[in-house]
C-alpha cells in the first residue's frame, strides 16, 4: 500500500507544478482543474513497458482518500499521467473524473509521462527509466545528459552511456541545453580555444567580451589568459576518473534488455473465443445498437465482414491475375483499417475493464 499511500497527501492544486522543470518544455494550461466523463479519456504512449500495474490498480480502487487530478492532453484527450487513477475510478463505477490540461508537443508529452512518474506513485522500473532515456535523447538531442537524468530519474553518467549506445542518425547539436535553460557547448575546448584566439588579438579586451564571444564563463575566460602567461595549454585534457570506467561497464551489462522500440500495444483478447458469427448474433440482439443509426451501420458493416470472411477462398481463387496487385493493395488498406479500429477500441476496453 506504500504507493496508494504516496497519493494522500498530494494537494491538488500542486500537480501543475510538480517535479524539476525544463526551461522551455510546455505547461499545463492555467484552466485548473476541470471534471469530464471518464469514458472520453484515451490511453496514451506510457514509459511503461509492461503497461499497468493491475494490482496497483486495485490498490487504488479501494482508497478511500480523493486521488489526485490525471493530467491530460487537451487536444486528444489522451492521459499522460494517471491511467492507475483512471483505470481505479473506472473499477470504482465512476463516470466523470478530475483532470489537469496539458498543452505541449507529443515529444513532450512522453517527457512530462516521464517526469511525472518518476517523482511520485507507481516507480518506474529501471528498464524504463533507461528506455525512455533513450527514446528522450532520439525526441530531445539538444538536452543535456544531466537534464534528461533529472527527467528519467538517472544518473548523468547513465544517460551519457545511452547517449553512445543509442544510433541516432539525425544531425546532433552542437550544445545541449541544461536545466538552467543555457545551451553549453559539446566540446568544451572548443569554447577556450576561441577565447585563446580572442585574447591573442586583443589582449586589452576585457573578460567579458571575451567570454560573450567564445560562448563561456567570464571564469573560463580568467583561467585560459593564466594558462596562456603561464605558457600553457589553454583546453587540458580532462582525466577520466574511475567511477567512469566502472558505470561504462554496468551500462554494457544492462545493454542486453536491448534499446526502446516504441510502445508496444497488444489487443485484448475475448475471454472465451467466439467465431466471428455468433459474437455478431450476440450484437444484433443488444438494444443499444439496435435503436440507433450509428449502431445499426456498425452492425452491417460487422455483419458483411463476417459473412464474407467464410468466402474469402473462393473469391481469391476467382480474382483475375490482371487485378491481383489491385486487390492486394486493397486488402492491405482494410486491414490496417480494421486494426487501427481495433486499436482504438482497444484503448477503451483498458479504461472500461482495467482488470
Amino acid at each position: 500500500m506504500e504507493h496508494a499511500r504516496n497519493y494522500s497527501s498530494w494537494p491538488a492544486s500542486n500537480r501543475a507544478d510538480s517535479g524539476p522543470r525544463f526551461r522551455g518544455q510546455a505547461t499545463c494550461a492555467p484552466a485548473g482543474v476541470v471534471t469530464v466523463p471518464v469514458l472520453t479519456l484515451r490511453a496514451a504512449d506510457s514509459p511503461r513497458l509492461n503497461g499497468e500495474d493491475k494490482a496497483h490498480i486495485k490498490r487504488l480502487a479501494e482508497m478511500d482518500t480523493p486521488l489526485p487530478p490525471i493530467l491530460v492532453d487537451e487536444r486528444t484527450m489522451r492521459v499522460i499521467d494517471g491511467m492507475h487513477r483512471l483505470m481505479a475510478a473506472s473499477l470504482q463505477g465512476r463516470e466523470t473524473i478530475d483532470v489537469i490540461f496539458f498543452d505541449g508537443s507529443e515529444a513532450d508529452m512522453f517527457l512530462r509521462a516521464v517526469q511525472e512518474n518518476v517523482t511520485h506513485g507507481l516507480p518506474l522500473s529501471q528498464a524504463d527509466r533507461r528506455a525512455a532515456a533513450e527514446r528522450i535523447i532520439e525526441t530531445h538531442p539538444n538536452m543535456s545528459d544531466r537534464a534528461i537524468g533529472q527527467i528519467a530519474g538517472l544518473a548523468a553518467k547513465t544517460v551519457a552511456s545511452i547517449r553512445k549506445r543509442s544510433a541516432v542518425s539525425a544531425p546532433q547539436p552542437s550544445g545541449r541545453m541544461g536545466m538552467d535553460g543555457k545551451v553549453r557547448p559539446l566540446d568544451w575546448a572548443e569554447g577556450r580555444r576561441r577565447a585563446e584566439k580572442l585574447l591573442t588579438q586583443q589582449p586589452d579586451a576585457s573578460l567579458r567580451d571575451v567570454a560573450r564571444c567564445a560562448g563561456i564563463s567570464p571564469a573560463t575566460v580568467l583561467d585560459v589568459r593564466k594558462r596562456l602567461e603561464r605558457g600553457e595549454v589553454s583546453a587540458p585534457m580532462k582525466p577520466k576518473a574511475a567511477h567512469d570506467v566502472a558505470a561504462s561497464s554496468h551500462d554494457a551489462e544492462s545493454a542486453s534488455a536491448g534499446p526502446y522500440s516504441g510502445p508496444r500495444p497488444a489487443l485484448r483478447s475475448l475471454r472465451t473465443a467466439q467465431e466471428p458469427t455468433a459474437t455478431i448474433e450476440k450484437l444484433l440482439r443488444d438494444p443499444s445498437l439496435r435503436n440507433n443509426d450509428v449502431g445499426k451501420g456498425m452492425l452491417r458493416l460487422l455483419h458483411v465482414n463476417a459473412v464474407g470472411a467464410e468466402q474469402l477462398p473462393e473469391v481469391a481463387a476467382a480474382v483475375p491475375p490482371h487485378c491481383v496487385t489491385l486487390v492486394v493493395h486493397l486488402a492491405h488498406q482494410y486491414a490496417q483499417m480494421w486494426h487501427d479500429f481495433a486499436m482504438e477500441l482497444d484503448g477503451r476496453a483498458r479504461i472500461i475493464d482495467p482488470l
